[in-house]
């Protein structure tokens, strides 16, 4: 006698995963110490990996010294952009007189538009100013606890990226063993398949987002010093790092070039500055995103967005950085298991469609 499949009803599969996204969600924020130290130091452990075989293959050098050196470039590289950026940074400090004079101003002019505005007279406004300071103070041994504990939990992550880092690069051939062994034979061939295209991919992803950095970079500082905007290579470089992260980092390296523009210029470069940084990112994202990070993963806008937004929700900013690469991942994974498929066309639908809208043309 046969037996009949139970099919469940569309709402009870529906509930199920609801029910299942709802528990990933809850587990990825309560894992987040973990998980996002882990995820970086997987993205970092694939960048480093050619290294780490050249040193392994052509230098004979034991895999875990292999290793450690590869962590050391990679050190090297972070610091040199950081004692670029604060080299920078502390030429900033030369105008001090300067900008403190310059806020001055800008202070004094905000007060005259209050009493005009709001017909609020200036003692009133050096009360409000002179409680707020008071409350600050009381609060400072506080918010200095506070700033401590956050900085030694931000090294505290950072040891936690290279920790991890080393030991995905020590055990990669243990780990990928493992991957393989938890499947079946048969499904060997699609497991090294993911894991090669994972590691390509996300590779090509990181090495064009370095890319695009040095690009815009390049354009950033090259029109400020077109310009004559003092300090043109620190705007340049702001606007460079901060385009890396996607969407928000645009309007972060605006506010904060037009700041110091202000603050050691006038307001015609204000304009100047703010009207470069627009334009720029206007062809960035039209034309060098596109072209050099945009070809190394398929995904949509609408999913990028939503998923930047959703990491931003769970992890901050991290999580902002950590979206793109997480999706990607995803989307290779669900183009390579056959019931799946639809969510992978789904997150990178626009392209597929495409393709396969071209492929049709040139059959015909």
């Amino acid at each position: 006698m046969p037996v009949k499949k139970l099919i469940a009803p569309f709402y009870e599969k529906l509930s199920l995963v609801l029910v299942g996204l709802i528990a990933l969600g809850y587990l990825i924020v309560l894992g987040k110490d973990l998980i996002d130290p882990l995820i970086f130091g997987f993205l970092f452990a694939i960048l480093l990996l050619p290294i780490c075989n050249f040193f392994e293959s052509k230098l004979r050098l034991h895999r875990s010294l292999a290793s450690l050196l590869s962590i050391i470039l990679l050190i090297a590289f972070i610091g040199s952009i950081l004692y670029l950026v604060g080299s920078q940074i502390s030429k900033l400090a030369d105008d001090w007189p300067m900008l403190k004079k310059q806020v001055g101003q800008s202070i004094e002019d905000l007060r005259s538009w209050v009493e005009n505005s709001f017909h609020i007279n200036m003692e009133k406004q050096m009360d409000y100013v002179h409680d707020a300071t008071n409350k600050l103070m009381s609060s400072s041994s506080s918010v200095i606890g506070t700033s401590l504990g956050a900085v030694s939990s931000l090294l505290l992550f950072y040891s936690f990226i290279l920790i991890f880092t080393f030991l995905i690069l020590l055990y990669r051939r243990l780990l990928l063993r493992f991957l393989v062994w938890v499947f079946s034979d048969e499904h060997s061939p699609i497991v090294y398949d993911i894991v090669q295209n994972i590691q390509n991919i996300l590779r090509k992803y990181i090495l064009g987002l370095l890319l695009e950095m040095v690009v815009v970079a390049a354009i950033a500082c090259t029109a400020f010093l077109l310009i004559g905007v003092k300090y043109a290579m620190l705007l340049g470089l702001i606007v460079g790092l901060f385009n890396i992260v996607p969407y928000v980092g645009i309007f972060t390296a605006l506010f904060l070039s037009s700041l110091i523009t202000f603050a050691t210029g006038n307001v015609r470069d204000v304009l100047y500055v703010v009207v470069s940084i627009i334009a720029l990112h206007a062809v960035d994202s039209n034309v060098l995103l596109p072209t050099i990070v945009g070809s190394k993963v398929r995904l949509n806008a609408l999913i990028s967005f939503l998923g930047i937004v959703v990491g931003e929700m769970l992890w901050g900013l991290s999580g902002m950085f950590l979206a793109i690469p997480v999706i990607a991942i995803m989307k290779i994974i669900f183009d390579r298991i056959e019931t799946l498929k639809p969510w992978g066309f789904l997150l990178g639908g626009a392209y597929e469609y495409q393709k396969s809208a071209e492929k049709a043309m040139k059959t015909e």
